[in-house]
């Protein structure tokens, strides 16, 4: 498990913001600060909450609600769904899924994350 921390543009149905964020390869989904995702738009309520182990052996964190938004870096667009946890630690959380969905490379070496532009393109055949 590693983390780099990178500025990245959030957007959501009701406001953008810039936030510095953890692209972390030890945690599974993405996740975001309760108050940042209530300034950004709509929070989805789910029917059973989902519980999220952390670094620390033995403690939980609990999702009750998840938001989907956009967000900007290196001049790319993407979007996925954040998990909205009361109390986290960190502002805004980019996980496995996500990391793996849109292909990121962590390069920890050098501190960067590293995209793959042709993930950005829409294909029609």
């Amino acid at each position: 498990m590693a983390i780099i921390q990178k500025e990245i543009e959030l957007a959501g149905s009701k406001s953008k913001r810039k936030e510095v964020a953890l692209f972390d390869s030890g945690a599974t989904y993405s996740c975001i600060e309760k108050g940042v995702a209530e300034e950004l738009g709509g929070i989805v309520s789910m029917l059973e909450p989902l519980k999220l182990g952390t670094a620390k052996e033995g403690e939980a964190v609990e999702a009750k609600g998840r938001i989907p938004l956009d967000f900007y870096f290196n001049g790319y667009r993407f979007s996925d769904e954040f998990m909205v946890i009361p109390g986290l630690s960190e502002k805004v959380i980019i996980g496995a899924k996500t990391l793996q969905s849109w292909r990121f490379k962590l390069d920890f070496e050098n501190d960067e994350v590293i995209i793959d532009p042709r993930v950005t393109k829409i294909r029609l055949l």
